[in-house]
Formats: C-alpha cells, sequence, structure tokens
C-alpha cells in the first residue's frame, strides 16, 4: 500500500503487528515464498550485495507491500528481493528504508523489521552508511555494531513493554563475520535524529558517551527486532569521518561516493557472512 493511498501505520488505532502481518502476506503472495530465514537491511553503501548474496528469485516495488513507503534517500533502491543462497536459506532484502527524520513516526521506521520478522526471519542484519571517530579508521572501511546509543528520543516500544538489550547485537554472529574477516574492527553506534550532520560538538559528546560511530539509523530498528525475538547483526561503512575529525565539509555526496567505492569489497563480505548463516 503505497503513501497515495494513505499508510495503515498513520493510524494510532492501528495494531503495527497486524499490518506487518499484512504485509508478510502481500510477500509471500508476491515472492511464492512461504517463509523467510534471514532479513537484509541495505544502507548506504551496500547495495550491490544482493546481487552476491544468492539467486534472485523476485524482486518488486516495496510500495506493492502494505504499510511500506517509497525511500526519501538517494543510495536507497526502494525494492525488496526474496533471494536463496547456495545452502537454501531464503533472505529477505529490503531496500527501503524509512529514516526517522522523513517525520512518518517510528511504527514506519521499523514496519520493515517487523514485517520481516512476521515473515518468519529469525535473524536481522542492519547495515548503514555512518561517520566514523576512532582515528585508526578510515573512509571505506566496515565496521561491526557492537552496541549502540539512542540520541532520537524515541521508541518502537509502546506501552509498558520492557526489553532486555544487554546483548542486543549478536556476539555469536560479530564472531561469526570475524571468521569471514579477522581484521573487522568493532564499536558502538549512536543514531542521531538528523537530517543534519552532526556538530564537532555532538560528536565530541558522542565520544564522551563511548561512542565510535554516529548516524541517522539502525538504532531503532534493532530494538524492534530484539522485541520480535530476531537475532541481530549490524554493520557500518565509514564513509567519512565524522566532524571534527575530519576537518572539510560533510556532504550525502561524500557518502555515497565512499559507498560506491568500497562496494565490491563490503558486498562480499556481507554475501559471505550471510551464506555462512
Amino acid at each position: 500500500m503505497s503513501d497515495t493511498t494513505g499508510n495503515p501505520l498513520d493510524d494510532p488505532a492501528a495494531d503495527p503487528f497486524e499490518v506487518a502481518a499484512q504485509a508478510a502476506e502481500d510477500i509471500a503472495r508476491i515472492t511464492g515464498v512461504a517463509r523467510h530465514d534471514i532479513a537484509l537491511t541495505l544502507g548506504s553503501g551496500w547495495g550491490k550485495a544482493a546481487e552476491l548474496v544468492g539467486e534472485t528469485t523476485a524482486t518488486f516495488p516495496a510500495t506493492e507491500v502494505t504499510g511500506f513507503s517509497a525511500p526519501a534517500l538517494a543510495g536507497h533502491v526502494g525494492t525488496l528481493r526474496s533471494v536463496v543462497t547456495p545452502r537454501g536459506r531464503h533472505v529477505l532484502v529490503i531496500g527501503a528504508r524509512t529514516h526517522f527524520y522523513e517525520g512518518h513516526g517510528v511504527r514506519r521506521v521499523v514496519h520493515s523489521v517487523r514485517t520481516a520478522a512476521a515473515t518468519g526471519a529469525r535473524t536481522m542484519v542492519l547495515t548503514n552508511g555512518a561517520g566514523g571517530i576512532k582515528h585508526t579508521w578510515t573512509p571505506g572501511q566496515p565496521v561491526l555494531i557492537s552496541d549502540h546509543i539512542n540520541l532520537t528520543g524515541a521508541s518502537p516500544l509502546e506501552g509498558a513493554t520492557f526489553i532486555d538489550l544487554t546483548d542486543l547485537y549478536s556476539m555469536r554472529l560479530r564472531d561469526l563475520a570475524r571468521t569471514i574477516d579477522p581484521s573487522l574492527d568493532e564499536g558502538v553506534y549512536c543514531q542521531f535524529r538528523g537530517p543534519q550532520y552532526e556538530t564537532p560538538a555532538e560528536v565530541q559528546m558522542a565520544k564522551s558517551f563511548g561512542g565510535h560511530i554516529v548516524g541517522m539509523s539502525t538504532a531503532l530498528e534493532a530494538i524492534a527486532a530484539r522485541q520480535a525475538g530476531m537475532e541481530v547483526l549490524g554493520f557500518s561503512l565509514i564513509t567519512n569521518m565524522a566532524a571534527g575529525i575530519q576537518t572539510t565539509p560533510l556532504s550525502h555526496h561524500e557518502v555515497i561516493e565512499a559507498g560506491r567505492e568500497a562496494e565490491p569489497v563490503i558486498s562480499s563480505l556481507l554475501a559471505r557472512a550471510i551464506g555462512a548463516m
């Protein structure tokens, strides 16, 4: 259901999990796949991974599925894809991410994750392009997310819903990723509201809190994934050094270019990690 006909998640009386269940039925009907095992959200720079994960059996606009929106950001393809790995695992590849700064509310931000869970996926792989704080990192470097700090002031949890996030980013899956690339570093991801880039002072604040990566996605989705009982693996592509660490002006063009240059390496890494699951 597209935005032009009204999104059911905009109705405060709607049950977001019922909307996700309807979306999962749409995906099963369109793809002919009754159940997906793994879900993968492709952030800026990670798009080519879908072609390496396995055989694509269906690709379709996300707006054909209940509750999904067209992407507002360059670098996101706006499609959903069903892929089968060489080991016979069905992967739902999400190329349509709704960002919190778009102003549609948290329900729409995490709808793709809840839909993935409703399709049967028990593993959620979240990727993004982000700014790096560690001086040892360089643009084009992939890093694992070990934890996050949610600076949006929002949560996908509604009412008295208490979810333990102690081990939100799976150590098992991070160890698995390091068997593919032992050089992988990891860090704490800080999600800001956006859409403006962080100021140098905000970056230093994040650093003082224990953050290593700054961006505008992922944390809210990860919380929703844990609520749904999914195991979470997170990757950030360091597309630039964060403000104050990097002395030149920041731009989305820089993010896209860094992702394009790193795409062959990071896509192979991601595909191999998913293939080992």
